[in-house]
């Protein structure tokens, strides 16, 4: 029985993931009375009054919904609000293991983005919290940017999550190649969400893309491309990476390149392009299920250092290492959106976790609890000196 065929079992057998659980006794009469009706309507009345009170007399702080809808879900794409489910479950259940934080899966069956953006405005009342997910470019830049006024954190996961891990395994894999994040060239490949937040993170972090080269399925983004005033997103990028205006493909680009970063299509290189690479190269492979290049073959071509997004594979990317103490650190101290700050000192964090890195252990372990609680304690330190409170 393969994994496929173990998690479809699991699934039928349990008939998903989740399940609410009650915080209080419901035994006697009296616990009828103070849970329902009537001595609910006291704390219902206090909220009415005060809506800053639900914080206090429901689990709104500590209550998370993650949102899809469908349309870019894992690697198989457009598959649907319904198909959407078990990976919405999935990450509730990560919330609550990892964090200790509430977490809903809410799947809306729609494409439109005012429809989306206004179902989720009409929400809020019961969350801390918005983790979007799976939802695919460029809707989900729209979706995310627009729902930053809500009063409560709202990150799309595909991006930032995955941003601020490779920022993370990144920082540990160039002590170990003994290199400098501002002087390495880096060639990002995709220009999706998750490419496109990585590529801004890495910018923020260095202070400026000079060193950074992006490329789509037609080779090398650069400033003036023609086509690029189809896409606002890539057109953005161009105008602060690549400055010389390097064009060619991304074979081209990998010359001399010290890290490579795939957010693309499996089975895209072999080690004949590692070796064009600078010495002690570092391979970030994360299309999923099937890498860029699988670790074997980087490795044969002479990297260094090898990452991707399974957890078959030595240092496995996972968003898992960001969200849940993003989201724990946010809520606990009431912060109303995930700042650039915020998640530039998550990264640090995360890397921090790894004291001696090694080629095999750039990242720490996903089921190690310690992770979320650094994780959230460095965003709220961020939050707060961000804030001066």
């Amino acid at each position: 029985m393969d994994v496929y065929e173990e998690s479809l079992k699991l699934h039928e057998e349990h008939k998903g993931k989740l399940s609410v659980t009650s915080k209080v006794p419901l035994k006697t009469k009296k616990d009828l009375t103070l849970v329902y009706t009537p001595g609910v309507a006291e704390p219902s009345r206090k909220i009415a009054i005060n809506k800053e009170d639900a914080y206090k007399y429901t689990g709104k702080g500590n209550m998370v919904a993650v949102i899809s809808n469908g349309t870019a879900v894992l690697g198989l794409g457009d598959i649907g609000a319904y198909g959407a489910i078990p990976v919405m479950e999935g990450k509730a259940l990560l919330f609550k293991e990892l964090a200790e934080i509430d977490a809903f899966p809410i799947c809306i069956e729609s494409k439109n983005v005012e429809e989306n953006i206004q179902i989720i405005k009409n929400i809020i009342p019961v969350f801390g919290g918005i983790n979007l997910e799976d939802y695919k470019a460029p809707e989900c830049f729209e979706i995310e940017s627009r729902l930053q006024n809500l009063g409560i954190p709202v990150m799309h996961d595909d991006q930032h999550g995955t941003a601020i891990v490779v920022l993370a395994g990144l920082m540990n894999a160039l002590k170990v190649a003994g290199k400098k994040l501002n002087e390495v060239k880096i060639v990002v490949n995709g220009a999706g969400a998750a490419a496109i937040a990585v590529t801004k993170l890495l910018i923020n972090a260095i202070g400026s893309g000079k060193n950074i080269i992006m490329c789509d399925t037609k080779g090398q983004i650069y400033s003036g491309r023609v086509d690029l005033k189809d896409n606002k997103f890539k057109e953005e990028i161009s105008k602060i990476t690549n400055p010389e205006k390097k064009q060619g493909t991304l074979f081209d680009a990998l010359t001399e390149a010290d890290v490579f970063i795939g957010l693309s299509k499996g089975n895209l290189l072999n080690s004949e392009n590692i070796k064009k690479m600078a010495s002690n190269s570092i391979i970030f492979a994360m299309a999923n299920p099937i890498p860029e290049i699988l670790p074997e073959e980087a490795l044969k071509g002479g990297a260094l250092i090898v990452a991707s997004g399974r957890s078959d594979f030595p240092n496995q990317v996972n968003n898992a290492l960001a969200f849940p103490g993003i989201f724990r650190g946010a809520l606990d101290c009431r912060a109303t959106r995930i700042t650039e700050k915020m998640k530039l000192s998550a990264a640090k964090a995360l890397s921090e976790i790894i004291t001696d890195p090694s080629k095999n252990k750039i990242l720490p372990d996903v089921l190690d609890k310690q992770v979320a609680i650094k994780v959230s304690e460095a965003v709220k330190k961020a939050w707060i000196k961000e804030n001066k409170i």
